[in-house]
């Protein structure tokens, strides 16, 4: 019984949320560095209009669920879901190592294209997003009185939002911060500056990068 209610809550809040409702982690404001990923879906009004309220639920179902492995396999956690965004948070240490967080984008692209004919044919459309990755200071604890939450309060999350709402401007699907890149091992990724751009509500100047998976050299054996 007391596993059965267990399962069924931590599906509900997820069970690093649950782990730390338990242990009283976050009952008092705690500041933390983290790792944000704010990944939104294309066309999503276009989408949502076509489908009708209903169908385009089950499609949003369906994409997150796409994504419960590859966020796992990262070492990801779910912090919200909003809408048809959804909001990824890593520990600096978990998101850094092996670019766990980058790994996380790249491997729910290849899971929605190994379903794109799936979607394509239950729900008309191929399914694509866009994403801003950012690191940085936040507050956590819990908060609430008729419904309790571990909430995070800080810049970093305002400022990866902004850097996701770039994404199109930029001709790119994802891009990141100076401030997570100068942290991450090198590895199977291609990193282009876009410049220091001022982000929206921010005084001063953000580095950006759209991130490429690295080309491979063709050789005698691959042709």
């Amino acid at each position: 019984m007391v596993s059965l209610i267990y399962s069924a809550i931590s599906e509900n809040l997820g069970h690093q949320v649950l782990l730390n409702f338990f242990s009283g982690k976050y009952h008092q404001p705690k500041i933390e560095k983290r790792i944000f990923m704010f990944l939104d879906m294309k066309s999503s009004t276009t989408i949502a209009e076509s489908l009708g309220h209903i169908k385009y639920f089950r499609l949003l179902d369906t994409y997150y669920n796409i994504m419960s492995d590859p966020i796992i396999n990262s070492f990801g956690e779910v912090y919200q879901y909003i809408g048809d965004e959804i909001v990824i948070s890593w520990k600096p240490d978990s998101g850094i190592s092996e670019a766990n967080c980058i790994k996380c984008f790249y491997d729910i692209r290849d899971r929605l294209n190994e379903q794109r004919e799936v979607l394509l044919q239950e729900y008309g459309f191929e399914i694509g997003f866009k994403a801003g990755i950012h690191f940085g200071e936040v507050t956590i604890g819990e908060i609430g009185a008729l419904k309790k939450e571990i909430v995070f309060i800080g810049d970093v999350l305002n400022t990866t939002a902004r850097i996701q709402s770039l994404c199109k401007k930029l001709n790119t699907d994802l891009l990141i911060s100076g401030a997570i890149k100068e942290l991450l091992p090198h590895s199977n990724y291609q990193y282009s500056s876009k410049g220091k751009i001022e982000l929206e509500g921010r005084n001063k100047k953000e580095e950006l990068f759209s991130v490429a998976l690295e080309k491979k050299p063709v050789t005698a054996n691959n042709r």
